[in-house]
């Protein structure tokens, strides 16, 4: 057992030693999930024979007794886990996801069940800490008590959450900071990771539900890539980018990528396998449909490097393609010299 890890371990059995009860130690353990997972009053109470309510008034009376006890310095090994809790804390933003905070003191990213439940137990006895219950809105979460209670932090949160819902597109760390006044991004960043409103993709900050931050499927995945990318793609280098990328699954197959290209109209192939996002202004459909949409829009004869200038921005392709098709007189008039006007059979 590593140093951080004896220190929390010899805080939680300092902690219980104090309960004199078998049948409370009993209680608080299998209520925080100290020894295995969380369990019920429902669960606590068939196990030792009581009432729901009584276990969660017996729960109370203990937790008010601990926090006497901490306050009053009876937990001797309490204070040296609330410093090595409060100075990970510090470096974090002043609060964080419990599960954050287990990785950092532990200092490796598969913290245990147990691990991330004596953090939530020791921030709910000590004075020095807050706790932020988790339910549909927050995290599980643990805050330096100077910084604010549960409810302040909370609070906090909302603010964050209000302020993209106002801006309708994700957010920096440094656009947030310039609208709220906190003493440092960091703790921005903190308060905005207990939300589960929130969520976050190589620096932006938006709504769960936004693809743009937290992409659910393929597709999603694909759009972010485009979009950070700013410009059209190849399929594979599209597939490469995802392989590289921050999200959750990213272990899919170049071909799938491509199917999933080829299916959504958000994403336009503009030539040999490389694709474009429609909001760029990209258009579908052969070289010879976007001349004749060209020349249409026109509403006059086109030069033919006026013509190849539009098509070339609204598809990827050389410009001898362009050429080429201007000379399919079914489609295309040569008017002059050089300009080009629709065949009379297409000109409706």
């Amino acid at each position: 057992m590593d140093q951080n890890a004896s220190i929390i371990e010899n805080a939680i059995s300092g902690s219980l030693n104090i309960i004199e009860q078998e049948r409370e130690r009993e209680i608080i353990s299998r209520r925080f999930g100290l020894t295995g997972q969380k369990e019920t009053l429902e669960q606590i109470g068939e196990l030792l024979n009581i009432t729901r309510e009584r276990v969660r008034q017996l729960e109370k009376a203990i937790l008010v007794r601990l926090r006497i006890g901490a306050e009053e310095g009876h937990i001797a090994e309490l204070a040296a886990a609330e410093k090595l809790i409060i100075r990970n804390l510090t470096e974090l933003g002043r609060v964080a996801r419990t599960v954050d905070l287990a990785k950092r003191i532990h200092g490796r990213e598969d913290v245990t069940y147990e691990e991330r439940a004596q953090l939530v137990f020791l921030s709910s006895i000590s004075s020095h800490l807050t706790c932020i219950d988790e339910n549909d809105s927050y995290y599980s979460a643990v805050g330096i008590a100077s910084y604010g209670d549960a409810e302040a932090i909370e609070k906090r949160v909302d603010e964050v959450v209000s302020i993209i819902k106002k801006q309708k597109e994700p957010m920096t760390i440094e656009q947030l900071d310039n609208v709220l006044s906190y003493e440092h991004p960091d703790n921005i960043k903190a308060i905005a990771s207990i939300s589960k409103q929130l969520a976050s993709l190589n620096g932006l900050w938006g709504l769960a539900k936004w693809p743009t931050v937290n992409p659910r499927n393929i597709r999603d995945k694909i759009f972010v890539v485009l979009e950070a990318k700013k410009e059209p793609m190849h399929f594979s280098d599209i597939a490469k980018d995802i392989a590289k990328s921050d999200f959750r699954r990213k272990n899919v197959t170049v071909q799938a990528i491509h199917n999933e290209l080829i299916k959504d109209p958000r994403f336009i192939l503009i030539g040999r396998g490389i694709y474009a996002l429609n909001s760029w202004g990209y258009a579908r459909g052969t070289v010879a449909e976007i001349i004749k949409t060209i020349l249409k829009e026109a509403g006059e004869p086109l030069t033919r490097e006026e013509i190849v200038k539009r098509v070339l921005h609204a598809r990827k392709v050389k410009e001898t393609t362009v050429l080429l098709n201007l000379q399919n007189k079914e489609l295309f008039d040569k008017v002059g010299r050089d300009r080009y006007t629709l065949a009379k059979t297409n000109a409706d």
